[in-house]
Order: structure tokens, then sequence, then C-alpha cells
């Protein structure tokens, strides 16, 4: 369902998507008394996700942090405990780790795709790590082929925070399979949203235990209403980290209505991209980069400016022409909280640093109309640097 808007008005950074049994989900929901965690509509959406993903098993959360707080708790991280990952991520892919007592170690990013330079992983590991955390930037995969070569050599878990790539692949294989363990977040900015909203994709059987342990408050609750156990008790670590069944409702109608959003989402996406091209490449402007075998998911359309200046004043020259443009990530290494309670190589993260001072992310969402993009572009192609 798309929102109308005047030609006077402006054209929203983000829209979140709604189809057409969000609402009668969520009336079937309250009308059955069943509004706490994992009721039918729980399973319903978790058997989409797998479906969708290939994951061996899925347990919804309140969000992709806790889902990521949950990874922490099944790898029983301690004090010390050094977890390699990438600068250019949001916060919470380090503080589920910091949490536990981890380090997040920070690698910089390729400056392609802006994922985690393979290259620098294995010159990043030391007798203290315990793990390596990927986020697949824009949906677009890590080069996973290598990351988990090294991995294995090192026998390090991998775990992938895959917040943007819900819909993606890599050599035919779904973003979110590659990890023991992998997130996936719902919130309104995704494709696949209920307002708040994640899931945790667990591939390995033997962590699945833990992870349902884990996310209900330490307890073995799910073994019990499976038979499994007389009574249910405090077994380990864990907090309460099920989603309600009004947002599960919400979010199976998403997971159901999928290839059209998926459909309309790469509409905008591809738009942007050959309109985009002359301008761009006139301009040294880099587009986003995909690399063989990897299909995207459209989750976010952004520009690579060739300084901050530039950056600066295309944003600026977009919301004169009442375009919602933004920048995104800051490099978690040289953060307040990164560098308390993380560390990186000792040159830092160099290209992080660069890429974030110069991206810009265009509006996309599914109920973009086509006017609304020719009007991002249009704005674009009247830019004319200084």
């Amino acid at each position: 369902m798309s929102i109308a808007y005047s030609k006077d008005s402006v054209v929203p950074f983000n829209v979140p998507y709604v189809s057409r049994n969000e609402a009668d989900h969520i009336r079937e929901a309250l009308a059955s008394g069943k509004v706490d965690g994992d009721g039918p509509f729980a399973d319903r959406a978790t058997t989409l996700l797998r479906k969708a993903t290939g994951a061996g098993a899925a347990l919804l959360a309140p969000s992709c942090t806790h889902a990521l707080e949950i990874a922490a708790l099944v790898l029983e991280l301690r004090p010390g405990d050094e977890v390699i990952m990438p600068s250019f991520t949001f916060p919470s892919t380090a503080n589920a780790f910091a949490l536990r007592g981890a380090v997040p170690v920070f690698v910089d990013c390729r400056p392609d795709t802006l994922n985690l330079d393979e290259r620098l992983l294995e010159p990043a590991i030391t007798e203290r790590t315990r793990a390596v955390v990927v986020m697949h930037y824009a949906g677009v995969s890590c080069e996973m082929d290598e990351i988990r070569r090294v991995a294995s050599r090192h026998g390090l878990p991998i775990v992938e925070d895959n917040a943007h790539g819900l819909a993606a692949s890599y050599h035919g294989s779904a973003l979110g399979t590659f990890g023991v363990l992998a997130t996936q977040s719902f919130h309104a900015t995704k494709n696949i949203q209920c307002g708040e909203g994640g899931a945790l994709l667990v591939n390995d059987p033997r962590l699945l235990d833990g992870a349902e342990i884990a996310r209900d408050k330490g307890t073995n609750r799910c073994q019990y209403l499976r038979g499994r156990v007389e009574k249910y008790r405090w077994i380990e670590l864990g907090s309460s980290y099920l989603l309600s069944e009004v947002l599960a409702a919400y979010l199976t109608a998403q997971l159901e209505d999928m290839p059209r959003i998926q459909e309309r989402r790469h509409a905008v996406w591809n738009r942007y991209h050959d309109r985009l091209a002359d301008w761009a490449e006139r301009h040294r402007i880099a587009r986003p980069a995909v690399p063989p075998g990897c299909e995207h998911p459209a989750h976010l359309y952004y520009l690579l400016l060739p300084d901050q200046p530039s950056r600066d004043a295309v944003l600026a020259h977009l919301n004169a022409h009442g375009v919602q443009a933004t920048f995104h990530y800051q490099p978690l290494h040289t953060s307040s909280a990164g560098r308390k309670y993380g560390r990186s190589a000792p040159d830092g993260c160099p290209v992080t640093v660069s890429a974030a001072d110069r991206l810009i992310r265009l509006p996309l969402f599914a109920g973009m109309t086509t006017a609304e993009t020719d009007r991002v572009v249009d704005a674009l192609l009247s830019y004319r640097p200084a």
C-alpha cells in the first residue's frame, strides 16, 4: 500500500510498507486471547522465515539486537575473549558481545562493497579470538568462501549479522545460512518489518537448545512444553527475548507478501541504478557494487561522493529539493564506546573512516512511486559540484 504525497511535499527517506493482511492477522491474534510469545502466528512466521532462508531453525525475538545478544550467550563468551567484526556496522553488532565482557576487534571494510575485508581477517586473529561476526552491508554478501576458510582453519564460529540481507544470496545460498548463527532485523526500516522485531537463525543443531534456553529467561521451558522434562527450571543465563504474538501476526502478513515487497523495492533500486549511471561516472561518484555471485535484496541504495564536502553539499541540495537523504554508519573503532570496549589494528580502519564521511543513502521503500523515484533522480541530476 503506497501513501500519496502532493508534488510539493517531501519525499521521505522511508515509509514502512503495510501489505494486505496485517490488520486481519492482528485481530485474529487478539481474538484468540493468545498475545504472548510463541503462539500460532509465531509458528507461521518462523515457518515462512525458514522457507525463505533455508535455515535449520528460526527463533523470533523483539529485535535484531536481542538476537545478537542471544548469540553471544549461546557462544558462552567470557570477559577478555575477542570477537572480530567490522567497524562499519551498527553499534548493536558490538554491544551484544561487549555486554558479555568480550572485546570487539574492529576490522576495516572493503572499498567496493563496504563489507569486512576478508584479507584483514587472519591478521586480526589472536589466541584470545573466539568468534567472527560478519555484517552483509546493503544485503550484498561478504566474501564468505574466504571468510569460512580462515575461520575453519582457526576453529572459529561465524555469526552473521544479516539485518540487511533477508532475500539475498551468495553463489546460490541464502544469506543467514553461512554462520552457525545468524540474526535478522524486522525494524520499520527493513524490507520485511513489524515495527520492532528480529530473529535468530540457528544453523548448527547443537546450539538450538542453548538458544531456546537463553531466549526464554534461561529456563528449559521449551523442553517442558515438548514433554522432554517434567518441570522447567533455571538452567543458564538468559533473558526475556520472545516476540509478542501481536507482532508475530503483523510479521506473518509481511512474510506472506514478501515477493510483492521485493519486486517493488527492486524496481526502485534498478531505476536509481540505471538513471544515475552517466551522472555518477561524470562526477566520480560510486554507485553500489554487487560482485558476481551476489544477489542483493534492494535493501538500500547508496552513493559514495568523492569527499566529505561533496557529500554534505549533495545532502543539502537534496534537502532543498524536498528529498530526505541521509548518511549512515559512523566508525565504531573511533567512537567513545569503541575505544573503551574494543580495539582495532594500529593503523585503524581508514577505508571505514573514508566511506562514513562520503556516503549518502537515498529514499527507498516498497510503496515508493515512480514519480517519487524520478523526483529524487532529477534532484541529483540538477546538482553541479562547486
